[in-house]
C-alpha cells in the first residue's frame, strides 16, 4: 500500500489558528480554491477546510478565551501515532519540550503539542472517532507533502524517526538558507494546476509569495495574516 499524508506515522490535519477567520477564508478561498464552512453537524460550531468536497482542515479563533492574549496567528500541524503517552514520552526523551500533556478531545482522539529540538512545534494525534483528513491521492490543492526547513535538518530526520518508530516517508527535511520563515516550522506544500495564476492572485490580496528552485518551481505563499504553505506545479 502507497504510504501517504493521513497514514499513521505521517501528518494527518491541520488546524488554522487565526484572528481573522473571514479574511483567513477569503485569501485561501481565492488563491487554493479551499471551501470554509461551519459543520452544522458538529456541536461546536468549527469551521472545516474542504477542497472539492473532500475535509482538510480545521479553524480555530484565537479570539477564544482558551488562547493566551499573545498568542500569534498560526497553523497547528498534527502527526498520527499509536499511542500519544508513550510517542510524546519518547519526544522529550530525544530532546523535545513539552508544550501540552497527552489529553483527550472528546471522543475524536487523544493530543499532545510539543516543540521538537530544533525549534519547531507539532501535535501528536492519536485517532478514536476521528482520523484527520480525508482525500484522494494527487487532488490539486490537497495537502501533498510536509517540509521542514531548518538549520539542523538530519537532527530533524533523526528526532521524528526515533519519536515514532518510523522514518516521515511524506515529509523533506531541507537546510535553511536565504529568505523564508521567521524560526523553524512546519509547512504544508499543495500541489496545484496553475501556479502562475495562484501567484497572481495572492498578489492581489497583497501577500508576499517567495520563490526558490528546487529541482522544481515551489512558491511560498503568505496571507496577510503571515500563514503560510508551499505551492507547487502539479505533474501529471
Amino acid at each position: 500500500m502507497t504510504t501517504r499524508l493521513g497514514s499513521l506515522n505521517e501528518f494527518c490535519w491541520m488546524d488554522l489558528k487565526t484572528r481573522d477567520s473571514a479574511g483567513t477564508a477569503t485569501f485561501f478561498s481565492k488563491t487554493l480554491g479551499w471551501r470554509f464552512a461551519v459543520d452544522e453537524n458538529d456541536w461546536r460550531r468549527a469551521t472545516k477546510v474542504t477542497i472539492d468536497g473532500h475535509l482538510i482542515g480545521g479553524v480555530s479563533d484565537l479570539a477564544n478565551p482558551v488562547y493566551p492574549p499573545e498568542t500569534p496567528a498560526h497553523i497547528a500541524y498534527y502527526l498520527a501515532v499509536d499511542n500519544v503517552d508513550r510517542r510524546a514520552e519518547a519526544a522529550t526523551v530525544n530532546g523535545a519540550r513539552l508544550v501540552v500533556p497527552p489529553f483527550d478531545a472528546g471522543d475524536q482522539g487523544r493530543m499532545a503539542t510539543l516543540i521538537d529540538p530544533v525549534g519547531a512545534a507539532f501535535s501528536l494525534w492519536q485517532p478514536h472517532h476521528f482520523t484527520g483528513w480525508t482525500f484522494p491521492q494527487h487532488i490539486a490543492g490537497a495537502p501533498h507533502r510536509m517540509v521542514l526547513t531548518c538549520d539542523q535538518p538530519d537532527k530533524a530526520r533523526h528526532f521524528y524517526r526515533e519519536t515514532i518508530g518510523a522514518p516521515l516517508t511524506c515529509a523533506d527535511f531541507i537546510a535553511a538558507r536565504g529568505a523564508g520563515p521567521s524560526g523553524p516550522q512546519w509547512e504544508l506544500t499543495v500541489d496545484i494546476d496553475d501556479l502562475d495564476s495562484v501567484v497572481a492572485r495572492a498578489h492581489d490580496h497583497d501577500s508576499a509569495p517567495w520563490s526558490e528552485e528546487t529541482g522544481r518551481r515551489v512558491v511560498r505563499l503568505s496571507s496577510p495574516e503571515g500563514l503560510t504553505f508551499q505551492v507547487r506545479r502539479r505533474e501529471r
